[in-house]
Parts: structure tokens; C-alpha cells; sequence
């Protein structure tokens, strides 16, 4: 019963640590996006060919 004090305090610390790592990368702007929004004009037309196509749906008559 031990072995289990031990795992489930090991673990809180281990997340403790991950999440303490995940907030410094946040704050030191690790996942800012810089890159997207210079390159999405690039594809924004594709994009909206995509859209305007007409979906062609068949339909059984009977």
C-alpha cells in the first residue's frame, strides 16, 4: 500500500514539473505563431474555391 503513497506522489510532482515548464514556454512566447499569418494570404484563395464548389448530392427517385 506503500508503493502507492510513493508512485502517486512521484507522479504529482513529475505534472507539477511539466506544467511548471509548460508556463514558462508560454510566457517566453514559445507558441506565438509569427509564420501563419504572413503565408495564409498565400492560401486563402484555394480556400474559398473549396467552399464556392457545389456539392453534387444524388437522389433516388422512385
Amino acid at each position: 500500500m506503500s508503493v502507492i503513497y510513493i508512485l502517486l506522489s512521484i507522479s504529482i510532482i513529475v505534472a507539477i514539473g511539466f506544467f511548471i515548464a509548460f508556463i514558462y514556454a508560454v510566457k517566453k512566447g514559445q507558441f506565438d505563431d509569427s509564420y501563419t499569418p504572413s503565408v495564409r494570404m498565400l492560401f486563402e484563395d484555394e480556400l474559398v474555391k473549396e467552399q464556392l464548389k457545389p456539392s453534387i448530392k444524388t437522389k433516388k427517385t422512385n
